[in-house]
């Protein structure tokens, strides 16, 4: 079978053509999305159909064996493409608050009415197209509310302005921000009703329509309207509430909107991570730069010093340290030689490496935990705001109390009788008008957020900060979270006969030539102590072993056990004190010169001065603290003893913590996980609250709700005692603005009129509405006023340096 090339205007055909024609945007080799139109590769015929590429290097793999890729299942493709995403015309959309609605497309949720959003974000995905849409909206009509609402409250006090013209200039401002800017809540509030599922949608929707409905009537036909609803020279009207409505409405879409789009940085943070080009070594010899979606498993690749390590693979020729802080959080690069591992977009140090790829495309360690936090965010079960939980039956409420006014005031009322039934039936909707309800919880969200920032607190979302006050169990990282994440100098000790400085001296020349940071903290103590350092000769990095050379004439080995024994060193005289370090979590080198043991030098990772306080505290609060770390079961034994803390999990990978969290969730715990690391990202997202450490990676703070700005635990009691304000805050708001629609609606239902002859006027029923959302912002800025647990407290004496231990190569934290 030939293949060829469509500037020929040539095709083939055999009996195994397609039976449908392809896709003509989709590139047949990398499975990326392309533009006829403009396809860098241009394009090459098969069997009569017409195939487009990404690129030249794509073209030739296809027009050297089309069937190769023609016969390759779509997933499998796809598999060997990270960055092949689909359209937003085409991408599966799902809603945040129920995970089970999935549609192709952006929409909104047929349940609750929130915008849908993509299950897997791209990096090249655009901004939401609802938030631009509400934005238009809201900016458009704004001023026209300012208006309708400063006519509203002052324009009696305008002479020159007769009452009916300032009624219909308020019905002229107030037609665009109901019937444009808030149109989409009438949408949703009529899919709520079709669905019978009754939210604040619906709420919203017929307290706008009822309060302009009524006032529209009110400014055409005020003649149908008794006298007793007339005051200033005109039958009461509510276009400033409608309007007011409206737009505080869009502004909490907003808000929240954009702090939905924030769950996605986490995955984009995570995606632009891995380079874009991999440098391929072909069989012949010579070298190329290739996109990264068109490496397959057993490409030969280098990757030169400084560069990412593209994919995972096995190193075949070369040795190097790797830094894999961005995977695991661990500040100690690791040795790399032949026949060992390394994964994709972690840093190579100053070595060469040549390695095979291995695991490509969705199946790298860093595809896969984009997958675990994209899961995660999709599978975790939100928390409905309050007002939310108790709209579906306040709405069913309100509905039943309007419909029994109407009924009862057109059967049984005065002449007439059907007059007042719908003059009351709609003022019962209008007093029941959402607008204290709809600031009873995002007042106290917005004020709560500003006092958490002020105290290094920052909270991504309403549903952190309400999820705080309930949580039991902190899972905690070790790494920058409990420690200060960085080697530093523990200890110096010399063998029988040599002095400490001097061994200290020796080791601090030597690793000058070094750039490894358990050299830079031991050369950094040296020149602390103020010690004449001497230049080091013939200086060689043995790779996961140590370095050697020549100081002063000496001939040094600077480095593990390991390196002691391949040169017949006998270091029998220091174990003792060596592994009593390593109990600690220390890391420890040994010192040889002319192939005599001079002594030892410890460097650790410090444990962060106000964890073990703060630990104590969240333990003596109530919370049940457990810590997880891909260190050695030494170390965080070690660590654990150090800080109080009883139950300890080492030698973790990252899906390991996520499963951790979803295993004490099995067990009926409200977890938190506080972490740093790219590898705690799949936990952050599945803990119910999110904590990541400001001074940590970006991953980890984009898939946290909370992050802590200094990276300090006692951020955490702060955010506790916060949420616990806040949370009864919301509850009074929401008190208040039910106890005005309890003594509203039933005066607006005419209850009290057989009695004391009383209706609801429109001046008492703005009077209420004015107070009732007064009440719940003043009572929403006490917050402001909330005492925390100090920012600071006394450092714990006698707090050590823990280090962590020399560790494997694995994805562990």
């Amino acid at each position: 079978m030939s293949t060829h090339e469509h500037a020929a205007g040539a095709c083939c055909h055999n009996q195994n053509k397609p039976a449908t024609a392809p896709d003509p945007t989709r590139d047949p080799v990398c499975g990326m999305t392309v533009d006829p139109a403009t396809a860098k590769g241009g394009s090459a015929t098969h069997d009569g159909h017409e195939y487009h590429f990404c690129s030249t290097g794509c073209r030739e793999k296809f027009v050297a064996n089309p069937q190769q890729f023609l016969d390759l299942p779509p997933a499998q493709r796809e598999a060997q493409t990270p960055h092949a995403v689909a359209t937003s015309a085409d991408a599966i959309y799902t809603c945040p608050m129920h995970p089970e609605i999935r549609q192709q497309g952006p929409g909104t949720c047929p349940l609750c009415g929130m915008a849908l959003e993509p299950e897997m974000p791209s990096l090249d995905e655009e901004e939401n197209p609802e938030l631009r849409d509400f934005g238009r909206r809201f900016w458009w009509t704004l001023p026209l509310t300012v208006v309708v609402l400063l006519l509203a409250m002052f324009g009696h006090y305008l002479p020159a302005l007769p009452t009916a013209t300032r009624t219909w200039i308020e019905l002229v401002l107030t037609t665009p921000v109901v019937l444009w800017a808030g149109w989409p809540f009438f949408v949703r509030c009529v899919q709520s009703i079709r669905n019978r599922s009754p939210n604040m949608w619906t709420l919203i929707g017929i307290g706008v329509a009822a309060a302009f409905g009524y006032s529209v009537v009110a400014t055409v036909a005020p003649g149908l309207f008794p006298d007793s609803f007339r005051a200033h020279g005109r039958v009461g009207v509510y276009f400033e509430a409608a309007a007011v409505i409206v737009s505080l409405t869009l502004l909490g879409q907003l808000l929240e909107l954009r702090a939905r789009s924030k769950t996605s940085a986490a995955i984009k943070a995570l995606l632009g991570l891995a380079p874009k080009t991999a440098r391929r070594v072909k069989d012949d010899g010579s070298e190329e730069d290739i996109p990264l979606e068109h490496v397959h498993v057993g490409h030969t690749l280098r990757v030169r010093p400084g560069e990412k390590v593209p994919v995972d693979g096995v190193v075949v020729e070369g040795g190097s340290s790797v830094d894999e802080s961005m995977l695991t959080g661990e500040p100690m690069p690791v040795g790399k030689g032949i026949g060992d591992t390394v994964i994709g977009a972690t840093q190579n140090g100053t070595g060469a490496l040549l390695i095979r790829a291995e695991q490509v495309g969705s199946a790298t360690v860093l595809a896969r935990i984009v997958q675990l936090v994209a899961q995660a965010q999709r599978s975790r079960a939100p928390m409905q705001r309050m007002a939310d939980k108790v709209a579906y039956w306040f709405v069913l409420a309100v509905l039943a109390v309007a419909v029994a006014t109407f009924f009862a005031w057109g059967f049984w009322g005065p002449h007439p009788s059907w007059t007042w039934a719908v003059l009351n039936a709609v003022s019962v909707l209008i007093i029941a008008c959402p607008c204290a309800l709809g600031l009873a919880t995002p007042m106290s969200i917005m004020v709560a957020t500003g006092r958490a920032a002020q105290a290094g607190v920052l909270f991504r979302d309403a549903e952190a900060i309400e999820r705080f006050r309930s949580l039991d169990t902190l899972v905690v990282d070790k790494t920058g979270t409990l420690t200060e994440g960085k080697p530093s100098f523990r200890t110096v000790i010399g063998a029988p006969g040599t002095d400490d400085a001097e061994v200290l001296r020796l080791a601090a020349s030597l690793d000058q030539g070094s750039e490894h940071p358990l050299a830079e903290s031991i050369v950094a103590e040296a020149r602390q102590r103020a010690l004449s350092l001497s230049p080091p000769q013939d200086f060689d990095s043995i790779t996961g072993s140590g370095v050697r050379g020549n100081v002063d004439g000496r001939a040094l080995l600077l480095g593990n056990r390991a390196l002691m024994d391949a040169n017949d060193i006998d270091v029998a005289s220091l174990v003792q004190e060596a592994e009593a370090l390593r109990a600690e979590g220390a890391s420890v080198m040994f010192l040889a010169g002319d192939k005599r043991l001079l002594g030892l030098v410890a460097v650790a990772d410090p444990i962060k001065p106000s964890a073990k306080p703060t630990i104590a505290a969240l333990q003596a609060s109530g919370l049940r603290v457990v810590m997880a770390t891909g260190d050695g079961a030494t170390t965080a034994q070690a660590v654990a003893r150090a800080l109080g803390i009883d139950e300890f999990h080492g030698e973790v990978r990252p899906e390991d913590k996520a499963a951790l969290v979803k295993q004490l969730q099995a067990q009926g715990h409200q977890v938190a996980m506080a972490g740093d690391g790219i590898n705690d990202a799949p936990a952050l997202a599945s803990a119910d609250v999110g904590i990541a450490m400001g001074t940590g990676t970006d991953v980890a703070m984009s898939s946290a709700q909370v992050t802590l700005v200094k990276g300090d635990l006692r951020g955490i009691l702060r955010a506790r005692a916060l949420s616990k304000a806040t949370v009864r805050n919301m509850r009074q708001n929401l008190a208040f603005a039910f106890l005005y629609n309890a003594i509203g609606v039933p005066i607006a239902a005419g209850l009290l009129y057989p009695v004391f002859g009383l209706l609801l006027s429109p001046m008492i029923a703005a009077l209420a509405m004015s107070l009732s959302s007064v009440s719940v912002v003043g009572n929403a800025l006490r917050l402001a006023r909330t005492r925390l647990p100090e920012d600071a407290s006394p450092r714990e004496p006698g707090t050590r340096a823990v280090p962590p231990q020399a560790r494997s190569t694995g994805v562990s934290t």
